[in-house]
């Protein structure tokens, strides 16, 4: 089984209670225990930064590195405090770096330590300080070179599901390949954690513009073909990967909505999907649909990248 191996767990430097580290624990262990001769190691990772120690001028240079190096030095000690209890059967390491951009700091440390899985605990996003502040887990997300967990407070039950996003109705290459990544981590996942696998994909419907400009364009029928489409192109995707097709979802509609109905419909402890990495204005203005599902869904949310995804951060 083609699982994680090196984790990267981002600590919440605000509470003791680290969900993200917990759900870390437990999936590694589930991994170690599956194959026991591959050696899995989780680091416990945050950046801190605080704005007065750069801005004053009656410190020196050094003095200010010093005062750094003691503030890192305390959350060191504090983060240990939490692993020393933890029990873990995992190797645990620890690391705090001084930082102004968190998300920064976590994808650097993914692109130098070559980690292949963050987990971070996530929280509800106010909306419209979104359009103007991007929040660190969206960023993530959109340039992060490995896998994401991003981890909320639904449990991981045995006999669960787990609902894998596909969007079986392109011929693209990129779509093809997130799609069959997608499913087998999906399955591999499940086999993990005693979980079922079900399959999620949505379509859009007519276009309001052609039914106003063409009036003898039958929205019923162009409306059919595309589920026909879309219901066939599932079957066969279901099959070539043993899902029984009583685990599919096709429905009409925005692929973030119609995965938080498949995903309520469930009661899903995992959504796993892909996500394209969208920067700069189309980001801003179009959005993915990984950062609207994670904000209306209280279960894990797993976002992986197309094959031969490259951070906008790895400048090598």
């Amino acid at each position: 089984m083609d699982m994680y191996q090196n984790i990267l767990v981002v600590i919440d430097p605000t509470t003791d209670e680290q969900k993200a580290l917990r759900r870390a624990i437990d999936l590694a262990s589930r991994i170690s225990a599956a194959t026991p001769d591959q050696q899995i190691k989780i680091t416990a990772f945050f950046s801190i930064f605080d704005f007065s120690y750069e801005m004053t001028t009656i410190l020196s240079s050094g003095e200010r590195d010093t005062m750094r190096k003691m503030v890192i030095s305390e959350k060191q000690q504090w983060l240990d405090d939490i692993l020393s209890v933890t029990n873990s059967p995992i190797e645990i390491t620890s690391k705090v770096v001084w930082h102004n951009r968190p998300f920064e700091a976590i994808i650097e440390q993914v692109i130098e330590h070559k980690y292949d899985l963050v987990v971070k605990g996530t929280h509800q996003h106010d909306k419209f300080k979104s359009v103007v502040f991007t929040p660190t887990d969206w960023h993530i997300l959109r340039k992060c070179p490995c896998p994401v967990l991003l981890v909320k407070e639904h449990e991981w039950p045995q006999q669960g599901n787990i609902l894998a996003a596909v969007n079986v109705g392109s011929d693209e290459a990129e779509h093809l390949s997130l799609n069959e990544a997608i499913t087998k981590q999906a399955k591999n996942i499940a086999q993990l954690i005693t979980a079922n696998v079900h399959l999620v994909n949505s379509f859009p419907g007519t276009p309001v513009n052609i039914a106003i400009e063409i009036p003898e364009f039958d929205a019923s029928e162009y409306n059919s073909a595309m589920q026909a489409h879309h219901k066939e192109a599932m079957i066969k995707h279901a099959s070539d990967f043993d899902i029984p097709l009583s685990n599919t979802y096709v429905e009409e509609g925005l692929p973030e909505a119609v995965i938080e109905q498949a995903a309520l419909k469930i009661d899903a402890e995992l959504v796993i999907l892909g996500t394209i990495g969208r920067t700069g204005i189309s980001a801003a203005l179009i959005g993915n649909t990984a950062e609207h599902v994670i904000d209306q869904l209280d279960c894990d949310v797993l976002a992986l990248k197309p094959d031969g995804y490259i951070s906008p951060l790895d400048v090598q």
